[in-house]
């Protein structure tokens, strides 16, 4: 877990390391536990427990008896004690979130994505004010709107550049545009690294060692953290894998080359694919993204009900997309590789376990470590949930990078 430092002026790190470890003590923690845990004086501690109790972020719980000291009141987070926003982007749906300070779903709008990105907008405030007004959270209550959307995406900015299947979408400047809609301050990032966002705030497993979210929709992208922040490069656009070389002879991508590990996972190509072989009529409507994942779902479901040629259409996506994994896998040296994301559970059934079998017997640190393979704690909203959560862990994640200037001196 976090450590907090006795070094002067960082006040502001060491309540976010508190309430970090408040928040994630399933039975709750004490005083002195923490004491022990964050390498805190009980004095600084107790400071930083007052300030968040009158801040109503954590709650005293049950008294605890252990040995023969006197008992300890045991510390809880308060999940009303702060909401947030959150959208994903995506180009079937669109869905709004409010989420309690754990990350907890409050109220949820699903709808199809408007044309356009005024429509959008319109949209996205229409359902964050219902979100809002349905949970009668005061004013105030809310920290601001968190907004994944496919990349790239220019951050300073706050501008949507070229995202694929979103008509009308070649330079849209989101950010600006929900912010005077909504009266909120918004933070916008890519889809992939929010959703490995949702992944680090609802969970404990990937706050150690390195992890990799890989993410599966029109488009696939991956996202690292290393010990629970996550690695977003220069530009904050990392993770752009698709045209990784997965299979020499697989399907033509649109950069010219073969076997690219976007095309390779494409509802498009899959469809295609199902449709060569008679799975699906030739006259399947797919000439729209709804249409493409209407059909993805139907050879899913297929492949599901013991149709051994749609079985096989997945199967080799899976081997592909499995190779392309322990690749990145092997290069972050990660122990852990979660899964999500818009066509996750239809495919799921079939890509977990290549996903598992490829990398041990093909990785090459298998003899290191293993690598765990999951799907996504958060499940299907793990886009929009990760999009609120951006908000929350700008509020209140401890970055230990974030005391380091570029010289490595503290900064004050």
């Amino acid at each position: 877990m976090r450590r907090g430092t006795n070094l002067p002026r960082v006040g502001g790190f060491n309540q976010r390391v508190v309430l970090d470890r408040i928040r994630r003590a399933t039975d709750g923690v004490s005083r002195v536990e923490l004491a022990a845990d964050t390498g805190l004086s009980l004095q600084t501690i107790s400071n930083i427990v007052a300030r968040l109790l009158a801040r109503r972020l954590v709650v005293e719980g049950e008294r605890k008896v252990e040995g023969r000291g006197k008992p300890r009141t045991m510390l809880h987070l308060d999940p009303q004690g702060a909401h947030a926003l959150g959208v994903h982007v995506d180009p079937v749906v669109v869905t709004a979130v409010l989420t309690d300070l754990d990350g907890g779903v409050v109220g949820r709008r699903i709808f199809p994505t408007p044309s356009g990105p005024d429509a959008l907008v319109a949209a996205v405030a229409e359902s964050a004010r219902e979100l809002v007004d349905e949970a009668d959270i005061a004013p105030g209550g809310v920290l601001g709107l968190g907004v994944a959307a496919p990349g790239p995406i220019d951050m300073p900015s706050g501008r949507v550049i070229n995202p694929p299947l979103l008509d009308g979408w070649a330079d849209v400047p989101l950010r600006d545009e929900l912010a005077g809609a909504t009266g909120l301050a918004v933070l916008l990032e890519k889809d992939v690294s929010a959703a490995m966002v949702a992944e680090l705030w609802r969970g404990n497993r990937m706050h150690e060692g390195t992890s990799l979210f890989f993410y599966l929709g029109f488009g696939v992208a991956a996202a690292v953290a290393h010990d629970g922040e996550l690695a977003a490069g220069t530009s904050r656009n990392a993770g752009e894998i698709g045209h990784l070389i997965v299979d020499s002879d697989g399907p033509r991508c649109g950069c010219g080359n073969r076997g690219c590990i976007g095309v390779c996972a494409s509802p498009a190509t899959l469809v295609a694919e199902a449709v060569e072989r008679g799975i699906l009529d030739v006259a399947t409507p797919r000439a729209t993204p709804r249409e493409l994942d209407a059909a993805l779902t139907a050879v899913c479901r297929a492949a599901a009900a013991g149709d051994e040629s749609a079985g096989e259409v997945l199967r080799t996506s899976a081997r592909r997309v499995a190779h392309g994994i322990t690749l990145v896998a092997d290069l972050v040296d990660a122990d852990v590789v979660v899964f999500g994301g818009p066509s996750w559970a239809r495919l799921a059934p079939v890509y977990l376990p290549a996903v598992r079998a490829e990398l041990a017997a093909h990785a090459t640190l298998r003899e290191m470590h293993a690598v765990e393979v999951l799907g996504s704690a958060v499940g299907d909203d793990v886009g929009a949930v990760g999009a609120a959560s951006l908000v929350l862990d700008d509020a209140f994640a401890p970055r230990p990078s974030e005391l380091i200037g570029r010289s490595g001196a503290v900064l004050p």
